[in-house]
């Protein structure tokens, strides 16, 4: 007898399982209120559509579905379907947009996250595309040095590559967590970089991004900072830091490193220090060569 279409041999669901699959996903209230303003939209509670959302993703990952989940953003949508001539109140436009999204590669993969926890992690990827996208668009606008004619964005950003691996080999084998922090004329760019260098493991694209924002810092000549945190088995967390002036990253000495990590950063009040953590000068990390 032949399978019929709900056997798990049939050979249609076979190949299904090797259709990737893309999930569109309404973060937050105010983009679900937006939502609902389309007649197509099919919910009018978002805890209820968060729980669908969650219930859709285990069932494609009990059939053997990779899935990618994207954050879907009303306004970009909408502006989406205006450039595409698509009419926006159609669930076969939202179905393009969410294609759109997933060739964008701005999703993130979904592993089997409770919906609670996959939510901050696709806004904490919206929010680190952002970053890059706005600081790669800094850098490609600064031109050439009137002087020597050298691209201003590709020097600072091979500077501040090199600086970052200083940063690395002096912080020695460990676990290390760093924090750069740039003030823009429209953003504050903040990039966030782990690293092991107990084993030598590679940055990826945390790595690229985090370069890209120091680099934008270097370029600008303006301020902003680094902070170093270090972990290694069997002794205390190491902090260190630095601020950037004039395009080179400056140590902070003990003192500034203390008073910088135990302040609010909202109210200026003093944070108790924690427990087991010392705090450290920066190292000299500068780079000799010239900047522009």
């Amino acid at each position: 007898m032949a399978p019929t279409d709900h056997s798990p041999f049939h050979p249609r669901r076979s190949l299904r399982r090797e259709v990737p699959s893309t999930v569109g996903l309404v973060a937050d209230a105010r983009d679900f209120a937006a939502m609902r303003g389309y007649r197509s939209f099919a919910f009018d509670d978002h805890e209820d559509y968060l729980r669908q959302v969650d219930a859709l993703l285990r069932s494609l990952a009990a059939e053997g579905i990779h899935t990618t989940v994207a954050l879907f953003d009303p306004d970009e949508y909408a502006e989406y379907c205006a450039e595409s001539g698509l009419d926006p109140d159609t669930p076969a436009a939202r179905t393009r947009y969410t294609a759109e999204l997933a060739g964008a590669g701005t999703g993130l993969p979904y592993s089997g996250q409770p919906i609670d926890e996959l939510v901050p992690l696709l806004v904490d990827e919206a929010v680190r595309q952002a970053t890059w996208e706005y600081a790669t668009m800094l850098l490609a606008g600064l031109g050439q040095c009137a002087d020597c004619g050298e691209d201003i964005g590709q020097a600072s950003f091979e500077q501040a590559g090199r600086v970052v691996k200083r940063l690395l080999d002096g912080a020695g084998p460990g676990r290390h967590h760093l924090v750069c922090s740039i003030p823009t004329e429209d953003e504050q760019l903040i990039a966030v970089l782990h690293a092991d260098t107990t084993d030598g493991g590679a940055a990826g694209r945390e790595g690229i991004d985090f370069v890209t924002v120091l680099a934008v810092g270097i370029a600008l000549s303006g301020t902003g900072g680094v902070v170093l945190r270090s972990s290694r088995e069997g002794s205390s967390d190491r902090v260190h830091g630095w601020r950037l002036d004039g395009g080179k990253l400056v140590p902070l000495t003990a003192a500034a490193v203390f008073n910088a990590y135990c302040t609010d950063a909202d109210t200026g009040e003093p944070v108790a220090p924690e427990p087991g953590v010392e705090y450290c000068p920066g190292y000299r990390v500068d780079d000799p060569h010239p900047h522009h």
